[in-house]
């Protein structure tokens, strides 16, 4: 059975993480003492749920979770430090700290780590959620016990709900756009000087076509911007958009 520990401290803890070409040690006291912390920890590294919905998520929320008094975001996996930094940049989580639990020192003592041997996964964190302040647990948000890999309560909205249900959230904005159109860069520029964060999928890429671009859009033309999941349009739509 997997137990909250509300209410108690984070295990005492120290993790080898590299740092460019260098080996540093980071203590649970380095990350934790006198800060207000965000942790959520998963099974694994470029797995589908993390990489498609955990982890982007939080790093989406960073700003407001820092406007809400949060100081820091860990995302913590039972993975070596050379995975996790690659995954990091393979994320472009910029606004994430990524914690390498590579013996299982700290799910161990949160009473987290399982194992996912059917997988070929060997000893893993069970996927949760903490907010923890100066080193003490105050929410834990536990996945059921269930078969597979639940994801129902660890995730960011549900934090942020549990920080502040009245929290403004930032707009979600998508931008289909391909290389070398000058009206696409007009876009990301707008985009930007309005503090606006963007996903951009650009046509060419993974496998995202014209074809791809038409049955999203309805449209043959780049950019096409969306925003909170409605049409905006081309770049002269945004700037419309915009002095409205």
């Amino acid at each position: 059975m997997l137990h909250s520990k509300e209410g108690q401290k984070i295990p005492n803890v120290t993790f080898n993480v590299r740092e460019g070409d260098t080996w540093k040690q980071v203590t649970t006291e380095n990350l934790f003492t006198g800060k207000t912390v965000i942790l959520f920890a998963l099974p694994g590294a470029f797995t589908p749920t993390c990489s498609s919905t955990h982890l982007p998520r939080y790093n989406e929320l960073a700003g407001v979770f820092k406007d809400n008094g949060v100081d820091d975001i860990i995302c913590l996996s039972v993975n070596d430090t050379f995975v996790m930094n690659s995954w990091k940049a393979d994320q472009d989580a910029e606004n994430i700290h990524f914690l390498p639990d590579g013996n299982g020192d700290f799910s161990n003592g949160m009473g987290m780590l399982v194992d996912k041997n059917e997988l070929g996964f060997g000893k893993r964190s069970w996927r949760y959620s903490m907010l923890v302040k100066d080193g003490v647990i105050e929410k834990m948000f536990i996945e059921p016990e269930e078969p597979g890999d639940p994801f129902q309560v660890s995730d960011a909205d549900t934090m942020l709900n549990y920080i502040n249900a009245d929290a403004k959230q930032p707009a979600r904005v998508t931008v289909f756009s391909k290389p070398g159109c000058p009206h696409c860069a007009r876009a990301h520029r707008l985009l930007s000087d309005n503090s606006i964060k963007f996903e951009n999928i650009e046509l060419g890429s993974h496998g995202i076509s014209y074809s791809s671009l038409q049955a999203v859009t309805g449209r043959g033309t780049t950019p096409q911007i969306f925003i909170n999941g409605e049409l905006v349009g081309g770049a002269d739509d945004l700037e419309t958009y915009f002095a409205s």
